[in-house]
């Protein structure tokens, strides 16, 4: 992966955890700057290794759904196709629109199923159902583990003074 690449995940990643991130830091306005910060970085570090795992789990499916596993190289980001992510994530604000987040995002993973397609002999169906079911997978982990954290991070809640 060219450090390029490695470049834009972390920018969308960190574009991503911010518009899940700030939301929730104007619901809560006692949190301290390097605590946000510290949050951010975290995000998005997660969010990006989320983004770069992508083309490796929908390699990984057309290897399982395959008989004969593909032969070619495995799929990888590339700057063009990682580019529209970083467009997506940039929208993943809630104010901007999570239906034009959710399009592009089917828009990037249309991207990679031409790609997956060509390296193996899925076709292009087949190539976009991968990138969809790894899409979907990772996703769902990923909100599985972030309410997780918060359900185990949230303070009680103070107790009225009678």
């Amino acid at each position: 992966m060219s450090l390029a690449v490695v470049a834009l995940l972390v920018f969308a990643g960190m574009s991503e955890a911010a518009g899940r991130i700030l939301p929730l830091v104007a619901r809560r306005p006692g949190m301290s700057r390097p605590f946000v910060a510290s949050l951010l970085l975290a995000g998005g570090l997660v969010e990006a290794a989320v983004f770069a795992l992508w083309p490796l789990t929908a390699w990984t499916l057309a290897e399982l759904v395959l008989s004969p596993p593909p032969t070619g190289d495995a799929l990888v980001w590339t700057p063009s196709l990682v580019a529209p992510l970083l467009l997506c994530a940039v929208l993943a604000f809630p104010l901007l629109g999570p239906l034009l987040h959710l399009l592009l995002f089917v828009g990037v993973g249309a991207g990679l199923a031409d790609p997956l397609a060509e390296a193996t002999e899925l076709g292009w169906w087949g190539a976009a159902g991968c990138v969809a079911v790894a899409g979907a997978g990772l996703g769902v982990t990923v909100e599985a583990v972030r309410r997780l954290v918060v359900r185990l991070s949230a303070t009680a809640k103070p107790e009225a003074i009678a």
